[in-house]
C-alpha cells in the first residue's frame, strides 16, 4: 500500500470514531525512519484505546499489519508504527506536554472535514 493510500486509511479510521485535533505531518525531509506522522487526541484513556484498536483493525483488514504498537496498557499515549507512517494517539494533556508538532518543526496540516491532509 502506498503512503498516500495508507494515510487516507488512517485518517478515515480515526475520524470514524471521532479523533480530536487530527494532524498529519510530512517528516520526509527531517526523518529517515518514516514519511509521515499522524497525531490525534482522544478524550479519555478509553477513547485513546478505542482509536488505536479501530486503526489497527482497519489496517489489518487492508493487509497492513503494524510493525509495532506501544502504550496500550496505560492508553495515555499509544504509538502505532505502520512503517511509512507513525501514528501517535494521545490524551490532550499528554499531547500538550510533549508537543510533537513543535518538536518536529515541520509545517502542520489541520485535518477537518473530508479534505485530505498532506
Amino acid at each position: 500500500m502506498q503512503s498516500d493510500e495508507l494515510k487516507t486509511l488512517i485518517v478515515d479510521a480515526l475520524e470514524e470514531i471521532k479523533a480530536v485535533d487530527l494532524k498529519v505531518l510530512d517528516v520526509r525531509k527531517v526523518a529517515s525512519f518514516t514519511d509521515f506522522m499522524v497525531i490525534a487526541s482522544g478524550t479519555s484513556d478509553r477513547h485513546v484505546k478505542a482509536l488505536a484498536d479501530k486503526l489497527i483493525e482497519k489496517c489489518k483488514q487492508a493487509g497492513n499489519r503494524p510493525l509495532g504498537v506501544e502504550g496500550e496498557r496505560q492508553a495515555e499515549w499509544i504509538l502505532v508504527d505502520l512503517g511509512d507512517i507513525v501514528v501517535h494517539i494521545m490524551k490532550p494533556d499528554v499531547r500538550d506536554f510533549y508537543n510533537l508538532e513543535k518538536l518536529w518543526s515541520v509545517p502542520q496540516t489541520t485535518h477537518s472535514g473530508s479534505a485530505r491532509a498532506t
